[in-house]
């Protein structure tokens, strides 16, 4: 009987799956929320079943989709069905929303690693490349117009502090793979809990974002990159790169963690919600001012605990 169930949902929900990549790949203007919806079908599965037999829906939807839709669509097979296994599977132990956010974001990253080896290898497309080329091609143009209007030495300028501004950009390609993984990962997270409490009468839900604690080890990480960022690193090594990503990362999730700790004092104080919304929005109107003092903000809420310390004044 559980092996029937098994096979009658991982044959539902592998159609379902193919149906919403067909979609994705040849239906315009809903294309977008299609793909988005892509690794639901491997969470609601993985979620009742686990990892192992979701291993072999992916494995038969990776067959199917190159069947039915392109060879192109296999690459983005992986990365949903990753993605959605490790999400899927976490809710599967029971383990918190956070904590299947983690591992989510996780498989997420390990899917577009993927698809950027696939590409070199397979496809002999390097991703970054071809970025260079098109980047280097809208600055041509760019220079050839401002140089048409008499703007010469103006076009020099700003094209050596573009120049700079990419250079940094590339060097931060693995923190832009963790934040596009980060973000699918929630959604995808976000929209299958209002499925699954559909589907299997569960109360799954993320907790409020004020009670967002991260581990005190990520103040450690960071103030120990920030040390190593002082000393004379070569630009062009994988040291300089590999600290530089991980200050950004860790920096912004501090950030993160300031924002948190402002929601969750307001709660405790019984404040107006406009207070934390308010902060947020005059730290993105004005982030050279403010953004590192959420971040320090967010620093002390890890390391010292000021949560613990607020609960004991109210007492």
């Amino acid at each position: 009987m559980i092996g029937s169930k098994k096979l009658t949902d991982g044959a539902l929900l592998t159609a379902i799956y193919i149906v919403l990549l067909l979609v994705a790949f040849y239906i315009p203007l809903i294309e977008l929320i299609a793909t988005f919806l892509l690794p639901i079908p491997f969470i609601i599965f993985a979620s009742r079943h686990d990892w192992k037999p979701a291993l072999v829906m992916l494995s038969v939807s990776a067959v199917l989709s190159g069947l039915f839709a392109t060879v192109l669509s296999l690459p983005l097979t992986i990365l949903m069905g990753i993605g959605g296994i490790m999400i899927g599977s976490a809710i599967h132990k029971g383990l918190s929303s956070y904590e299947t956010w983690a591992r989510g974001t996780v498989g997420f990253v390990i899917g577009i690693v993927f698809i950027f080896l696939v590409t070199q290898l397979v496809f002999d497309v390097n991703i970054v490349n071809e970025m260079d080329s098109m980047i280097d091609e809208s600055m041509q143009i760019s220079q050839d117009i401002m140089e048409q209007f008499g703007l010469a030495e103006q076009a020099e300028e700003q094209m050596e502090l573009i120049d700079q501004s990419v250079a940094m950009l590339k060097n931060l390609i693995p923190v832009g793979i963790a934040l596009i993984a980060i973000v699918m990962a929630f959604l995808s997270q976000w929209i299958s809990y209002k499925v699954i409490n559909r589907l299997d009468n569960k109360k799954l839900h993320f907790p409020p974002f004020r009670d967002l604690v991260f581990p005190t080890a990520l103040v450690w990480i960071y103030f120990f990159t920030l040390i190593v960022s002082y000393f004379q690193l070569d630009r062009n090594g994988t040291l300089f790169l590999a600290v530089n990503n991980i200050l950004v990362l860790t920096g912004l999730l501090m950030t993160i963690q300031g924002f948190s700790f402002i929601f969750y004092f307001a709660h405790q104080k019984n404040k107006s919600k406009a207070l934390p919304i308010g902060s947020v929005i005059l730290t993105l109107l004005f982030p050279f001012l403010l953004l590192y003092l959420v971040r320090i903000l967010g620093i002390i809420d890890i390391g010292f605990r000021l949560r613990d310390r607020i609960v004991q004044d109210k007492k």
